[in-house]
């Protein structure tokens, strides 16, 4: 989570500079273990057909990605040669000759034919964040290489240009913060009710297809389409999930795989925050150091100690009574969530955001009228409007749908008595909509044993933590660790400015061989 997003979701700052059976249905015929010899005299078995032939040899029309002269996405597009088509794929791969998506598409073609690897596929988290416009700033963080790969942006299903999933809600995340009392959680109780119920109502014919595993089909349809043998691919925090799914479900279908904020696929599921906590103290502390050496432009104080009681003091006065924003009122349900949001970033950049962002709560908690800075702004329309309600009900329905959630509330209400923390775990362990949720369709993958892949990962990650990085590695010995020391950073491939991370990835996409020991990169000087 970044920005003012939800769980796993990573938006890059150097864009502009700017903050289980169904998937057999293809392969039926083909893999027949246990089956007994035909007798002699018997005709030779015909290959069964396709199911999804019709999805697998379609033609994609290729257009402009602009849509229109407010189109920030298009034009970066446009500007990188990049092209976008629909790709059609079913609703439900059980039944595939029924109700079609589309899925939104777009890619720079490479220019090096002669050295050409193949397409590499994005996915920049979420679940539920559009990655449609990612391909210019991945291309720039590739350098040389890119010219190799036909870099390829995808709005999952239901995500961005793509079938959309909106429940109506008036909010852009179903994270929010438990409250202080018995009270407070009963609210969030009744709340969280209230977001599935509106989903059932808006969306509940859409619902049961949204999963990661239908993502992962939806996937290797593009594969084909593209007319790819094999794909490459890049993943991002909840990307980085997507990939195991893809790689496990389709084993012969990846060639280089990147993954960058590894989600252990032990811990997935819709409470994949719940262990967090240290990692968001010890980035708030590392924040804290930052802006008290900044007290002249903040104001916030000159110690650690003094910056950290600033934040208390702001959570405490939203606890006591609202504090207006603008015009939000922010109550001790919504601070930890800015809180939260304000951590996922080890840059001067996004401290100051998010000082600056303190500073105004404080300034409300005094009693003055405050504006909020445009970090705040962002924040505050995100979760307190309906503003995100599309990327919010795209993103619980991913969750909700792949792993279930415990449904009693005295499970999430006794996690909470016993975490003790009153910033961080009423944030990561509070009840989600989740809990009410009709069960999922299938079971989660059971990720293969075994992933040759890069793994990227900081230290101090807050969203996904690097102890999930480390056991990803040892259940993958096949794979290498490439670890960002000493940063609280998440997404760090072309996004950090990491030199060793980066031409650590880009020799590894160059060449397809991994390093022969894991990597070590210490935090940049400057």
């Amino acid at each position: 989570m970044t920005g003012t997003t939800s769980p796993g979701r990573h938006r890059p700052r150097h864009r502009a500079a700017r903050a289980a059976s169904a998937a057999a249905l293809a392969l039926a015929g083909a893999l027949s273990l246990g089956a007994a010899p035909a007798p002699a005299a018997a005709a030779p078995a015909r290959p069964a057909a396709d199911p999804l032939a019709r999805y697998h040899h379609q033609q994609l029309h290729w257009k402009s990605c602009l849509l229109g002269p407010d189109d920030t996405t298009g034009k970066e597009l446009e500007q990188a040669g990049a092209q976008c088509a629909d790709v059609t794929v079913p609703l439900d791969y059980a039944r595939p000759d029924g109700r079609t998506l589309t899925v939104a598409i777009s890619r720079i073609r490479g220019t090096d034919t002669t050295h050409r690897v193949g397409a590499l596929l994005l996915n920049s988290g979420g679940p539920g964040g559009p990655t449609l416009g990612d391909p210019p700033f991945v291309r720039r963080a590739m350098g040389q290489v890119a010219a190799r790969y036909d870099v390829v942006g995808v709005d999952p299903r239901f995500v961005g240009r793509s079938t959309p999933l909106d429940c109506h809600w008036p909010t852009g995340s179903m994270i929010r913060g438990a409250g202080t009392d018995r009270a407070g959680f009963a609210h969030e109780v009744r709340f969280a009710a209230g977001l599935a119920r509106r989903c059932r109502t808006h969306a509940g014919d859409l619902l049961p297809h949204s999963s990661t595993r239908n993502t992962a089909r939806d996937m290797d349809v593009i594969r084909a389409a593209l007319g790819e043998r094999r794909i490459s691919y890049l993943g991002y925090s909840y990307g980085s999930y997507l990939g195991q799914v893809y790689a496990t479900m389709f084993p012969g279908r990846v060639d280089r795989v990147v993954l960058d904020g590894v989600i252990d696929p032990a811990r997935y599921g819709p409470r994949l925050l719940r262990g967090a906590e240290d990692a968001n103290r010890h980035a708030l502390r590392d924040w804290a150091d930052w802006t008290a050496a900044h007290h002249t432009a903040y104001g916030l104080g000159r110690t650690r100690a003094a910056v950290l009681a600033t934040v208390e003091a702001a959570r405490s006065a939203a606890a006591r009574t609202p504090l207006r924003v603008g015009d939000y009122r922010v109550d001790d349900h919504d601070l930890p969530v800015i809180v939260f949001n304000g951590l996922s970033q080890d840059n001067p950049t996004a401290y100051g955001d998010f000082a600056e962002g303190v500073r105004d709560l404080r300034r409300a908690a005094e009693g003055r009228t405050v504006a909020p800075s445009p970090w705040l702004a962002s924040v505050l329309e995100f979760a307190l409007t309906e503003h995100g309600s599309g990327y919010g009900s795209a993103q619980t329905s991913i969750l909700c749908g792949d792993v279930a959630a415990p449904r009693d509330p005295e499970t999430y209400w006794r996690d909470l008595r016993r975490a003790g923390d009153r910033l961080f775990a009423p944030v990561t362990r509070n009840i989600n909509a989740c809990a009410f949720w009709d069960p999922p369709r299938e079971r989660p993958t059971a990720i293969r044993a075994d992933l040759p892949a890069l793994l990227v990962n900081a230290t101090g990650d807050p969203r996904t933590i690097y102890p999930g990085a480390r056991a990803v590695r040892r259940d993958w010995p096949s794979s290498r660790l490439v670890t960002l020391r000493d940063a609280d950073q998440h997404a760090v491939y072309g996004v950090y400015g990491s030199r060793c991370v980066d031409a650590t990835v880009n020799a590894y996409l160059a060449t397809g061989r991994l390093p022969a020991t894991d990597v070590g990169c210490p935090r940049p000087t400057s």
